[in-house]
């Protein structure tokens, strides 16, 4: 058995979901787990119907359904001339839910309406994926994650209770095996014991291949994706990148915690406990090998890899009365921090000083300065880029310094990090 995960932009519009029934045509008679992302963008336009509701906007609201109703109509439209197929009635019953959802009061909790709405991107997606798939032969069923993967109540992030998944698996997935090759489920949720829906976090649908093939002891997870494998920096910040053959499970997590955003962070850790190879393919050129992550550290050393964050905001703490920064200074200025949900990208301290790094686009500096004015002298430097490279040695150090100027730099045996801005 093997899971197979194709995110948005694989199942973005009718040419795309074409693209997947051909790439499972290459499987024929294998057992496989599909697990889908909503279409295209579909995730932001539900959190913005989120927030139309919350703020009891009804125009907006509705304008938004009727557009994302007309977008999923418009793909069917393509992908089935006849409108009989029970597809329509699926995706028009989860519309019509979706708009009576405006006439109920909006939730104190806000993260379990969240989850709610915004689980339905999948849902439609993986209607129309299975019933595609349907028409084109496969042999094919339809699964709901809701179903299947329990989490606990922590909303808009759920927690996964390993023990009952794999047990709803057995009871209510893995048997439908013995009717179809395929089936086809939604990444990215879950539900509580009560059956309420839950979501895994943004970008969990990779998330959810690693917790089918975990619970399900597949053979491998494959991610279908538009690059052709993992590469050694993001083309965006960084010329002559070099496609990753083969790294290790703690590579991958090392480049993940350190923000390289091919894999989700999550996805590692169950394949790596039961030694299941993640491959990241290109849905463009199925030809191609793609890269695997697997157990062997072997390989990790030969390509040095580069992770860009742009946009950083560095933070100076000193206390006021100019007395050493002490633990007890330490666990103030982080529980701080964590009441304001900032996460922290790099850190750095010295006798009289604590320094952070944080991303410009999820914290206002000026509020970071009046959190901390009681106790603490806060200086701060906009307009900066963290850059952190793996298996790195001087030339690689002094092609991306070249014309920056170098405000902090930590480095290990295997990772350097700096802290840069642009000089002149």
């Amino acid at each position: 058995m093997k899971v197979f995960k194709f995110g948005g932009a694989s199942v973005k519009d009718p040419a795309a979901v074409r693209n997947v029934s051909r790439i499972l045509s290459l499987y024929g008679g294998e057992k496989l787990i599909i697990v889908v992302s909503a279409m295209g963008k579909t995730t932001n336009k539900l959190e913005e119907i989120v927030k139309a509701s919350q703020n009891r906007d009804h125009d907006m609201f509705m304008e938004l359904v009727d557009d994302l109703h007309a977008f999923h109509s418009q793909i069917m439209l393509d992908l089935f001339p006849e409108k009989h197929i029970a597809v329509y009635n699926n995706v028009q019953e989860i519309f019509e839910k979706l708009r009576e959802r405006f006439s109920e009061a909006f939730p104190d909790n806000y993260s379990f309406e969240y989850d709610q709405i915004v689980s339905l991107g999948e849902l439609l997606s993986s209607h129309i994926v299975s019933a595609f798939l349907f028409e084109q032969g496969h042999s094919v069923g339809w699964a709901d994650a809701r179903k299947v993967i329990r989490t606990n109540h922590h909303y808009q992030e759920g927690n996964v209770d390993w023990k009952k998944t794999t047990d709803l698996m057995n009871e209510r997935f893995t048997p439908e095996f013995q009717k179809v090759d395929i089936q086809v489920t939604q990444g990215f949720i879950g539900h509580t014991d009560e059956g309420f829906t839950t979501t895994l976090g943004r970008e969990g649908s990779d998330y959810t291949a690693g917790i089918f093939a975990f619970c399900a002891n597949a053979e491998s997870v494959t991610i279908w994706k538009d690059v052709t494998g993992m590469l050694n920096a993001d083309p965006k910040w960084f010329d002559n990148t070099i496609k990753l053959e083969s790294i290790s499970f703690k590579e991958a997590i090392e480049l993940s915690y350190y923000g390289a955003s091919v894999i989700h962070p999550k996805t590692i850790k169950p394949l790596q406990n039961k030694g299941i190879p993640l491959y990241v393919r290109s849905f463009i050129d199925v030809h191609l090998e793609g890269t695997v992550i697997q157990s062997s550290m072997e390989n990790d050393h030969l390509v040095p890899s580069f992770i860009f964050k742009m946009d950083q905001v560095l933070f100076s703490f000193r206390t006021r009365d100019f007395s050493f920064i002490v633990e007890e200074n330490l666990s103030d200025i982080f529980e701080r921090l964590a009441n304001v949900k900032a996460k922290i990208n790099l850190m750095q301290n010295s006798a009289l000083n604590f320094s952070i790094l944080l991303d410009r686009s999820k914290v206002d500096p000026n509020e970071i300065v009046e959190l901390f004015k009681d106790s603490y002298e806060v200086r701060y430097n906009e307009g900066l880029e963290l850059v952190t490279i793996r298996h790195y040695d001087q030339a690689t150090i002094e092609r991306v310094t070249e014309n920056k100027d170098v405000l902090l730099q930590q480095k290990s045996r295997q990772t350097a990090r700096l802290v840069m801005k642009d000089r002149g």
